[in-house]
């Protein structure tokens, strides 16, 4: 089966490949596909985002896509960044300024409780699209540590671990990540799916 994952992003991509491995899953990007434009991303929720891009990818080059939205979701801020945690800074979308403004509003707040929630959606194989949800509780600390991963990773440590998930390997974040969690239910879904019965 061959299926499109709508990101060229190659952090998320590698996290995607490397939970969905196999032999009948052929994972293809955005780029693998020729598709070069802007995917629309205008929601109001994850779900909503997620849905968009899946569905304008499986309309416009016919292939069965998926696609997914990330939010950090900080409880002393009452959600946010949450939907627009990768713009949080403003639409440049640099990780480094969502940081720093994240650790600015946070300042001594003593409550330091977040959580990462990815939500996939699958559009192409049902007459309905398919919603995965993957959600991983944590905190943030106040200074950056580690090199690894991308975006919030230097300053979300999941909880029940000492180190932040960009002090983790591929491998290590994999096995608690909320990515990889919703990546997961999508995979039991697929091997479902492609099995004969």
């Amino acid at each position: 089966m061959k299926i499109c994952f709508a990101s060229n992003n190659q952090y998320k991509l590698a996290e995607v490949k490397h939970v969905l491995r196999g032999d009948q899953i052929d994972i293809a990007s955005l780029d693998d596909i020729h598709c070069l434009e802007e995917l629309p991303e205008t929601g109001q929720t994850l779900e909503e985002n997620a849905l968009q891009k899946a569905q304008y990818v499986f309309q416009k080059y016919a292939i069965a896509c998926f696609a997914d939205d990330t939010g950090l979701e900080v409880e002393a801020l009452q959600g946010a960044p949450g939907v627009y945690s990768a713009r949080y800074a403003g639409e440049h979308k640099n990780s480094e300024d969502n940081m720093n403004l994240l650790l600015a509003h946070l300042k001594d707040n003593p409550n330091r409780n977040a959580q990462f929630r990815t939500v996939i959606a699958l559009v192409g194989l049902k007459d309905q699209p398919l919603i995965f949800e993957g959600i991983i509780r944590g905190s943030i600390i106040s200074d950056r540590r580690g090199s690894s991963g991308f975006g919030y990773d230097p300053v979300f440590i999941p909880h029940g671990h000492t180190r932040t998930f960009a002090e983790m390997s591929l491998e290590e974040k994999n096995t608690v990540s909320h990515r990889a969690i919703a990546v997961k239910k999508l995979e039991a879904y697929l091997q479902s799916y492609t099995i004969p019965r």
